[in-house]
């Protein structure tokens, strides 16, 4: 503020100034983030807080205005412990029945289609950190199944999968992969949905671990040639430990996704071959258990959670490290 205007201005504006002048930089990024980040905490909390609140309650059949009555961790435990599976399609937990329970499939699907997405999207972007002719082709041709909706991505393994049409189902049955109904079968569904998202969204990985790359000081590649290391020793010591930072973002963003997929194993196959968590809240909210389905939806938001605060810890070791 000018000398003129805090001449000017009252005693309280006054007080204000002189506070927000003697604050740090890093003091001041976050007072003008304050209003952003209370916004978001009303718009990602509330939401979850209420999910909470209706999971606390029993299931209500006769609408959602008419929620049932508070029964506390009833509707945790009964899940836990299986007490719920008679009213849906497929069981919350089932250790012995790993690929027909929603919490075994959903973690599954997520830790087996990011592991594979994070080498396939490191790969490219390796590829595509050269000078070459084409690259730009290439990246046109690596990135186009990442636009593809799901809807028609879905689709698309299905009709290859599909018997009688698919020209992947014969081929892959000669050869004792998959049995005559693929998409019927719950471990060969979650296999071919698995490959589907992989074919999708390894492009996703691979634009951020490009990103990563790209941000990395050529000059560090010389000086590693002069000293004598092998393009081993160079990516070992100078590329990974430079790109963690941006691979641990990309996996934390395609994990919160796969954590909460459903749409493609709608279109791919069905939510009773290949349960998932999303799948399940769906389901039991259509079926007007809102207590039940509220529980399952803030299970789900815990995990999502848990593998937030692996990330965090990972990206802030990944940081120091680099320090």
């Amino acid at each position: 503020m000018s000398p003129g205007l805090l001449e000017t201005a009252s005693a309280p504006a006054k007080a204000t100034a002189n506070w927000v002048e003697g604050l740090s930089e890093t003091a001041f990024a976050y007072l003008l983030l304050a209003p952003m980040l209370l916004l978001f905490g009303v718009i990602a909390f509330w939401p979850l807080a209420s999910t909470f609140e209706m999971s606390l309650r029993a299931d209500s059949l006769a609408g959602a205005e008419n929620i049932g009555p508070f029964v506390g961790l009833e509707n945790y435990v009964d899940l836990a412990t299986g007490q719920r599976d008679a009213v849906m399609p497929r069981p919350f937990l089932d250790l012995d029945q790993p690929f027909r329970s929603a919490l075994t499939v959903t973690i599954i699907f997520a830790v087996v289609s990011v592991a594979i997405e994070t080498i396939i999207g490191f790969g490219q972007a390796l590829v595509l950190d050269q000078e070459f002719k084409g690259r730009r082709w290439l990246r046109v041709a690596i990135i186009l199944p990442w636009a593809i909706p799901i809807v028609i991505q879905g689709m698309i393994f299905y009709l290859l999968f599909v018997p009688g049409i698919g020209i992947a189902t014969e081929p892959l049955q000669q050869l004792g992969i998959f049995g005559s109904t693929p998409l019927s079968n719950p471990v060969d569904s979650l296999i071919i949905i698995v490959i589907a998202d992989v074919w999708k969204t390894a492009a996703f990985m691979a634009l951020i671990i490009l990103a990563g790359l790209q941000s990395i000081d050529r000059s560090l590649y010389n000086v590693g040639r002069v000293a004598g290391a092998t393009a081993l020793q160079r990516f070992r010591y100078i590329t990974l430990p430079l790109v963690m930072p941006a691979v641990l973002i990309a996996m934390l963003f395609r994990t919160i996704d796969a954590m909460r997929v459903f749409g493609l194993i709608e279109t791919v196959s069905d939510c009773t071959v290949v349960p998932s968590l999303s799948c399940m809240v769906v389901q039991t909210f259509g079926a007007r258990r809102y207590g039940t389905s509220a529980a399952i939806a803030f299970i789900t938001a815990a995990i999502i959670a848990v593998f937030v605060m692996v990330y965090i810890v990972q990206f802030a070791r990944s940081e120091e490290g680099l320090l």
